[in-house]
């Protein structure tokens, strides 16, 4: 205690001598500054007002550097006093402990330090084939090893390749039923799906999807969809190569795909909702490439640009060009009706004048692009076209479709069947690698034979007499008609059909009744028919068969359904398409016609008039090999059926084409009166030779017979006579036609007179003959 008390006199002492020196030096600076004040002063009248405002300014910097130190001298001094009041209280607290308090705290102290350090001579066993490596730093102890997993993805932590290359060997070797096994495999599996993926381009895309197949795609699906998307969303430009992998996959794998699907829509949907312009473009390119591959079905392509469409902004009005550059090509190949309307919209939206100029000039461009027919961007490139279209499967889907995007296949997921999975894609792999062809041999051999044993069974198969497959047919045409731009489009469409025989027929039909549903004639259908008609020569026999059902027929029909075919017909006619035999169906006679008859005839001469001119129809009508066909039209067998001809020719404004039947009326009467002589001089030759050759005998049985007739006709006389004094006049034309009847029984039993005369004269001359 006494050394403490000194210290602290010691100290006081020390403090004393400080405040004192400080004291002394701030007087002896106030007396040289007092000293130095009256030579500033009365130097100040001699010196300019330069000098004094230096010395001010001197004299300011002496005050502040003093005031400075002084400043610095006072914290040193506080510093110093908190660390003796801190030595005080240390102190002060220490001696309050009795001595038994401190030599208790400095044996637990001594115990604490000898539990925990071991004893310096004890040995430890040490286990044998250890490294430096396997003891922790600083000490002897062993370090207990943990079980061999491999580096999070996180991770953060280098792993030497030796190191990796020994795990990778003790997960391997593991059972593949374990957990760390599988996992071991997964991230492999992950790592495998990324690499490839990245590396896919237009030149390698064929190497990439044979090395794809080889990973377990069903069980990676998720992965698989997980790396398009970061691979899209990073380089949208290799979307179109990212498109054509897809398509290549869907026709072995469609269920994986399904799901891509699904989560692209999902991404769309939500990004669409969230207004994320970025992501939304992304979706909607990717969707636009799968339309064009034909993965998706194009209703929902229809759904997407109605929806950006129907209430139209800046952004949804640029994301529907850049849809429709990519798919516009497709679309209106597929649906051309649907992207005519789709471009009418776009129409409509330029002409209200609502939107920017920037978007203004994004339609226009839109529409140079639609003038050069997609030149610039094409559906599907050659280098990406690797699907054949019978291995095509399309997904048709619509935004209005719940989707499941299995969020759950993202991540790892412990199997407990884990090998007979493996098993099971390894014979899909097999089968999609083409490994087992043998055993696809084998198998068409047994079809072979069972074909050969099930062909004598087909007899007794039942016949479906409901007509399904050519009502399909119909429709098929029909869609294939009304879905189509231009006729040359139409005609290879409907050669790609595969038309069996005997089906043409319908075929024709169906073109007929089109065009006749039609408001007005469209030269389109015309056109179909020509060149059907040029490209196999079946088609022109079955027009020409079409027709003659369709003049039968055309009763049925309504004016406007007239006026279509028949000038669908005339349009087959004076193109040449078919022969002008046809006509040959046509009477044209009050009898043989009705009012719709008649008016599809004057519809017709009068369009193929119209097309081929006056001078060329009738030149074409004079032909020889037409003119047996025409005896129908010109009727030349009555003046009554003539004057018919030429009046129905006239009325319609082709009265120049009858030239030749008006002059064959006007020498009817002659020509009728020289037919009637002819026969009657036949019939009197006839009648002379017979004549010429009777004997005297028959002379003899004449004159008998000539007697008998004339007292026939005596008393014939005598009866009509009497008949027409008793009957009334109303029956005087039965009494002629008695007559008359009479007469001919007269003139056959005179005829049997002569006839047997004749023989009896050649019995004579054959009897003075022998």
């Amino acid at each position: 205690m006494e050394k403490v008390e000194a210290s602290k006199e010691n100290r006081r002492s020390e403090e004393g001598q400080l405040s004192s020196s400080m004291s002394i030096s701030s007087k002896d600076d106030r007396k040289i500054d007092s000293k130095r004040q009256p030579a500033s002063r009365s130097s100040s009248s001699s010196s300019s007002s330069s000098d004094r405002r230096h010395r001010r300014r001197k004299h300011k910097h002496s005050k502040r550097s003093r005031r400075r130190s002084s400043d610095s001298r006072d914290r040193r001094h506080r510093r110093k006093r908190s660390h003796e009041r801190r030595d005080r209280r240390r102190s002060r607290k220490y001696e309050s402990h009795s001595k038994s308090d401190r030599d208790r705290h400095s044996d637990s102290l001594h115990k604490s330090r000898r539990k925990e350090d071991p004893p310096k001579f004890e040995k430890i066993e040490e286990p044998q084939d250890k490294r430096p490596e396997d003891y922790e730093i600083g000490s002897m102890k062993i370090v207990e090893k943990k079980k061999p997993t491999l580096p999070t993805r996180a991770g953060g932590v280098y792993v030497p390749p030796w190191k990796m290359e020994k795990i990778a060997n003790e997960l391997k070797s593991k059972d593949p039923d374990s957990k760390e096994h599988q996992r071991f495999m997964w991230e492999n599996l992950r790592k495998s799906i990324n690499g490839l993926i990245n590396k896919v381009n237009v030149s390698n895309i064929q190497n990439i999807i044979l090395e794809l197949f080889q990973e377990n795609l069903i069980r990676g699906r998720g992965l698989l969809t997980k790396a398009i998307f970061k691979a899209q969303m990073a380089s949208p430009n290799f979307t179109h190569v990212y498109a054509a992998l897809i398509a290549v996959l869907n026709t072995k794998l469609p269920e994986v795909v399904k799901l891509l699907i699904s989560r692209y829509i999902i991404q769309f949907q939500k990004a669409y909702k969230r207004n994320n312009k970025i992501v939304c473009v992304a979706a909607v390119r990717m969707l636009a490439h799968l339309v064009n591959q034909q993965v998706i079905h194009e209703v929902l392509a229809l759904e997407i640009l109605s929806l950006f469409l129907e209430n139209p902004t800046e952004d949804s009005i640029e994301m529907a060009t850049d849809f429709m550059t990519e798919c516009g090509q497709v679309l209106g190949d597929i649906t051309p009706q649907g992207s005519i309307a789709i471009f009418e919209r776009f129409k409509g939206i330029l002409h209200e004048g609502e939107c920017n100029r920037r978007v203004q000039y994004t339609i226009e461009s839109l529409f140079n692009t639609r003038k050069s027919r997609f030149k610039n961007h094409p559906g599907v490139i050659s280098e990406l076209d690797l699907i054949e279209e019978e291995d095509r499967i399309t997904h048709e889907v619509s935004l209005t479709d719940e989707f499941d995007a299995e969020e759950k296949v993202n991540f790892f997921q412990y199997e407990s069947n884990y090998t007979e999975n493996n098993k099971q894609w390894e014979e899909i792999q097999k089968e999609i690698l083409g490994e087992e062809e043998e055993r696809i041999n084998k198998r068409i051999e047994q079809l072979d034979d069972e074909e050969e044993s099930s062909e004598s069974e087909e007899e007794d198969k039942i016949e479906d007499i409901t007509e399904q497959d050519l009502m399909n047919l119909r429709k098929t045409i029909y869609l294939v008609i009304a879905s189509s731009v231009d006729f040359e489009e139409v005609v290879h469409k409907l050669m790609k059909l595969n038309i069996r025989e005997g089906q043409e027929i319908e075929l024709c039909n169906m073109i007929v009744e089109c065009c006749t549903q039609e408001r007005t004639y469209l030269r389109f259908f015309g056109n179909i028919g020509e060149r059907l008609c040029l490209l196999n020569e079946v088609y022109c026999e079955k027009f020409q068969e079409s027709f003659e059902k369709q003049y039968a027929t055309v009763h049925r029909l309504d004016t406007n359904k007239l006026r279509n075919s028949a000038k669908f017909y005339a349009h087959l006619m004076y193109t040449e398409t078919i022969d002008w035999s046809i006509l040959r169906v046509v009477i044209l006679t009050e009898d043989e016609t009705t009012a719709a008859s008649r008016i599809f005839l004057k519809i017709l001469f009068q369009e193929l008039s119209e097309n081929m001119g006056m001078e060329l129809f009738k030149e074409r009508l004079k032909q020889e090999n037409v003119q047996p066909h025409l005896q129908g039209i010109f009727p030349k067998d009555s003046a009554k059926n003539a004057r018919f001809s030429i009046n129905f020719f006239t009325s319609i404004g082709l009265g120049a084409v009858t030239v030749g039947l008006r002059e064959w009326l006007k020498e009817a009467p002659k020509l009728l009166m020289e037919q009637k002589l002819k026969e009657y001089q036949e019939l009197q030759n006839l009648s002379s030779g017979s004549d010429s050759d009777s004997d005297s005998s028959s002379s003899s049985s004449s004159g008998s017979s000539s007697s008998n007739s004339s007292r026939s006709s005596k008393n014939n006389s005598k009866r009509s006579k009497s008949g027409s004094s008793s009957k009334p006049r109303g029956r005087s034309s039965s009494s002629g036609s008695d007559r008359s009847s009479r007469k001919s029984k007269g003139s056959k039993k005179s005829n049997r007179s002569r006839k047997s005369s004749s023989s009896s004269r050649r019995s004579s001359v054959s009897s003075e003959s022998d």
